[in-house]
């Protein structure tokens, strides 16, 4: 993180000045019963999801407290709502969403504003999980799973949820200019909304 941070610091007009934005779009999508997923996945969704979020937003406070500017942290509409099946994915990305209002609050008299953009499905613009990822995080996880799961759920089970899976994984949107919009208006408005929900809900059902 901090040859990142030298490169920005390097690229800057004016490092001394700051710098006016920052966005945090980091995003691994695992997948899973609860049951079915072990703690390492659960750390794996936390470490990129929410301790990426927060690690880069550290890094670059100095530059974003000294131009007075705008943090936008990409959360996920499944940071307010749930699925069930996502549960490592749901943790993190509550997480980002409590970082975020935290943030707000004390940013706010340093004249930072902090928005939230919560988008949907839109993993058909950004493959951040096609097929062949989920086949193998779904072997991976079924020859991983002790035998006593294994047996009281059985085969059909799994197989079925990971279908559930695939379906909705095609299901999203591919037109990204709502998120892109949000983006946009969350980091040039004068007074930018404390959250923002590109596309609607439908695409979960």
């Amino acid at each position: 993180m901090e040859e990142v941070v030298e490169i920005i610091r390097s690229s800057l007009e004016d490092p001394e000045k700051g710098m006016w934005g920052l966005v945090n779009n980091v995003g691994v999508l695992l997948f899973g019963d609860t049951e079915f997923t072990s703690m390492e996945t659960y750390k794996e969704a936390a470490d990129v999801n929410l301790w990426g979020t927060v690690r880069t937003t550290k890094a670059f406070f100095p530059f974003i407290r000294r131009a007075k500017g705008h943090i936008v942290n990409i959360s996920s509409l499944l940071g307010q709502v749930v699925i069930p099946a996502h549960s490592s994915y749901c943790i993190s990305k509550f997480g980002v969403e409590a970082f975020s209002d935290c943030l707000r609050y004390k940013m706010h008299p340093l004249g930072v504003k902090v928005s939230v953009v919560e988008p949907s499905n839109y993993i058909a613009a950004t493959s951040i999980c096609g097929p062949k990822r989920i086949q193998a995080i779904a072997n991976k996880m079924w020859d991983e799973l002790p035998e006593v799961v294994r047996k009281d759920y059985g085969k059909k089970y799994f197989d079925e949820k990971i279908a559930v899976m695939e379906t909705y994984c095609i299901r999203g949107s591919a037109d990204t200019s709502p998120v892109i919009n949000a983006v946009t208006h969350a980091l040039t408005a004068a007074t930018p909304y404390a959250r923002y929900y590109p596309m609607d809900c439908s695409s979960w059902l």
